[in-house]
């Protein structure tokens, strides 16, 4: 089988690194690639750095509207090839086509979004700032930018910095995680078909070798990163360490809150898509669901009833919603740590270990699974899942459920469930999360608004997408200038 080449410079090339690692199936463990893996990557990482540093010169100094010309030819051949991209996603990843296919639509949204650069880089200018002096500030590009990318949104991540990092004039590269390469391999193709200077965007394989080659390389400017809370603080540490920019998107424990004047058809439904969803191998997946008052026994139903409904399977089967985890070692991670909760108290409400799906035995499948009378100091409710698992806790008050929330050691996300707007707002500006979700189960940023997120679940200060990635991907410069009238009177 033939292991996975770069593209480095506008051309694919052969790694170094001989040494490989499998691109599994994982609804099935068929080995689709094998991708370069070892230290030999770090002489693929110094390639790409070299020709991104050349590629810079030419184009950190093109108009920002020729910049992002591009860029409208990328979001066409994206809509066009949406379904291609979709189904490899599905097939490294495990996710249903149709939450494949919604990945894809979020990864084109932020190239419209970073099309209007032109606009969010706009140079601020006051005139006479004292007798005879101008000044303004003037955004200019970082240099060479890098994304280091999670398995669990291929398609989607890198397209939170790619696009703004090359509409501010950076060149940029990208390592996909060797788990989940094929999807930005097929991106890639559709990169090598815009009129870009060779060099300007490239692909490097490999693990924490290459992670480290980046994290270290003097050429490199600034490091976006999605993944786990102990890798993105250290890829925090270590970049900063090192004098570059960074923003480190990490894990998170996202809570919802249940009052016992929400809807409870709609939010059950609601609330098993956001826990269910990617098989909950998402950042914005919710996890411990604060019921509160009496109502308890008539949202348990609902949300096991909802639970129940969902479809588990290969995800380009038709009528698939939800598929499998990542790996076997994520599958016994996980099904460990509904025994933990159980060990500690919890009753199963719902168990979906030992799931097996008629025709993909192999699969790494963990049917939806809610724990009930969970300790609340337990493992289950404090640790990332990562999983399909639902936690319940009854708890008497909003204010007790505030408190709960604001103990949590992440800060990616949290919901509320209700029809008062006292609520509502008691909650939005008590909870502290990035992202706030009012009646909305994945609180999930539009391409316009930075992907928020506090706590141990975000390193850095400007987060992805938006007006916050235009900030990321240039540098300010403030020139103060004197024109005496006597000078100018000469031209």
């Amino acid at each position: 089988m033939e292991i996975l080449k770069n593209y480095i410079n506008g051309s694919w090339t052969e790694s170094r690194e001989q040494q490989t690692a499998n691109v599994v199936n994982p609804a099935n463990q068929e080995v689709l690639a094998k991708v370069p893996y070892g230290e030999k990557t770090v002489f693929d990482v110094a390639s790409a750095v070299s020709f991104a540093v050349e590629a810079l010169k030419e184009w950190r100094d093109t108009p920002v509207m020729k910049r992002v010309q591009p860029l409208y030819k990328l979001k066409q051949l994206l809509e066009e090839n949406i379904d291609e991209i979709a189904r490899l996603i599905t097939l490294e990843c495990g996710k249903s086509f149709a939450e494949s296919k919604a990945e894809m639509q979020r990864a084109i949204e932020n190239v419209e979004t970073a099309c209007g650069t032109p606009m969010l880089i706009q140079s601020e200018f006051s005139e006479n700032v004292a007798t005879g002096i101008d000044e303004f500030m003037i955004r200019q590009p970082v240099g060479v930018c890098v994304c280091i990318s999670p398995f669990n949104f291929p398609g989607m991540i890198p397209f939170w910095f790619l696009p703004y990092a090359i509409a501010c004039g950076n060149s940029f590269i990208v390592k996909p995680s060797e788990k989940v390469p094929l999807t930005m391999m097929k991106v890639f193709e559709l990169i090598d078909q815009l009129d870009l200077p060779k060099g300007l965007i490239n692909l490097v394989h490999g693990g924490k070798a290459s992670v480290d080659a980046l994290l270290d390389h003097p050429d490199v400017k600034a490091i976006s990163f999605v993944g786990s809370t102990n890798v993105a603080r250290y890829i925090y540490q270590r970049g900063a360490a090192n004098g570059k920019r960074v923003q480190a998107q990490g894990g998170a424990k996202n809570p919802v809150i249940v009052m016992p004047d929400a809807d409870i058809d709609m939010t059950a439904r609601i609330i098993a898509d956001s826990v269910y969803g990617c098989a909950g191998q998402r950042c914005l997946a919710a996890s411990n669901i604060i019921t509160v008052g009496d109502h308890d026994g008539f949202i348990k139903e609902a949300l096991a009833e909802a639970a129940k409904s969902k479809t588990t399977g290969f995800g380009l089967d038709a009528g698939i919603e939800m598929g499998p985890v990542i790996s076997p070692e994520s599958k016994i991670r996980i099904e460990n740590l509904i025994a933990q909760g159980v060990s500690e108290g919890a009753n199963l409400l719902l168990d979906g270990r030992n799931a097996k799906i008629s025709g993909y035995e192999a699969g790494n499948f963990i049917k939806p699974t809610i724990l009930e009378n969970v300790a609340l100091d337990g493992e289950v409710v404090k640790t990332e899942i990562f999983g399909p698992v639902m936690s319940l806790l009854p708890m008497d008050s909003i204010d007790q459920a505030i408190d709960f929330v604001n103990n949590n050691a992440y800060g990616n996300m949290a919901c509320l469930f209700t029809s008062s707007g006292l609520n509502a707002r008691t909650f939005r500006n008590r909870a502290n999360a990035g992202n706030i979700g009012i009646n909305i189960g994945v609180a999930a940023p539009m391409a316009q608004f930075p992907f928020s997120g506090w706590n141990n679940s975000f390193f850095g200060d400007l987060h992805g997408q938006g007006r916050h990635g235009i900030e990321f991907f240039t540098q300010t410069k403030v020139v103060i200038e004197r024109w005496p009238k006597e000078w100018l009177r000469k031209f």
